[in-house]
Order: structure tokens, then sequence, then C-alpha cells
């Protein structure tokens, strides 16, 4: 009798699909909620640092959605790329915010909003900035081990 045929890691299908895609995915997701009840909902309107993570992180969610429901473990090549550039904005926003850069918060004050006030923070007094990042590190990190498939060698 033959062994039923093991679920297939093609780019094609679903099955297969490395979980941490799907974390990407929710944290992604999630993290575009949360920017949209905030700016939409609160009526906080986001500086111009904040609008270049929403412009990387956006993307990401509707990318990786798509990539889940479609099976697309190439996902990564065009996904990896975007969450490392919010994640480089995020760092620059936090270490500003953080004061660990010696330059005021000026991207945050000169063009909008100050995202220094005390309602720029969240969960018990997380900055905005941080959380971006943190969100923008996971994903990433969730993308790094979800690479293509090994290919078996030829016989």
């Amino acid at each position: 009798m033959n062994a039923p045929p093991r679920p297939s890691t093609s780019a094609t299908t679903g099955p297969g699909l490395p979980r941490s895609l799907y974390f990407a995915w929710a944290i992604a997701l999630i993290a575009t909620l949360g920017a949209l009840f905030i700016g939409e909902v609160m009526g906080q309107t986001p500086c111009l640092l904040c609008w270049y993570q929403r412009i990387a992180m956006f993307p990401l969610a509707l990318l990786l959605g798509v990539a889940c429901f479609k099976g697309d473990l190439g996902v990564r090549r065009y996904a990896l790329p975007l969450a490392l550039a919010g994640a480089a904005v995020a760092l620059y926003h936090s270490a500003l915010y953080l004061g660990l850069i010696p330059e005021p918060v000026t991207p945050c004050t000169r063009t909008g909003p100050s995202c220094t006030d005390a309602n720029m923070t969240i969960l018990g007094g997380v900055p905005l900035p941080v959380l971006s990042l943190l969100a923008f590190a996971a994903i990433a990190g969730c993308l790094a081990p979800s690479g293509s498939p090994r290919r078996e060698p030829a016989s």
C-alpha cells in the first residue's frame, strides 16, 4: 500500500507554509490596524517619520496576507526589504525619541504633531516609535527563516 502524498511546499500551495509567515502577517495586520485606530479614531495625526513607517507597514499587511492565502514562499524576496526599510526608519525615530542621537526630535515637531507628547505612548508607556521598531523587527525575524524551500538532490 502506498503512503499518502505529503503536503506540497511549493510556492503555489498553502499547506507547508511556515507558521512564521502567518505570524509576520498577523503582526503587520495588527500594526496597520493599530496605526489606523490611533490616527483615525483617536485623531492623533502622525508625524513625518511615522508616515514613512506607515508607508512600509501598510503594504506589508497586504503582501503578507496575499502570500499566506496563495502559498507564496517567495514573499521573503519582496517583503523582507520593506520590513528592513521600515525598521531602519523606526530605529532612527526611536533613537531620536529616546535621546540617543544628540538632536532634538525635530522631524516630529517641524512638520506636524510631536511624538514626544504623552499621548504618543501605548501599553503602559511604550513610545509608538519603539513599538513600531519592535513590530518591524519581529516581522523581519519571522520572514528570515521563511525562504524558499530546500531543493531535493537530482537523481
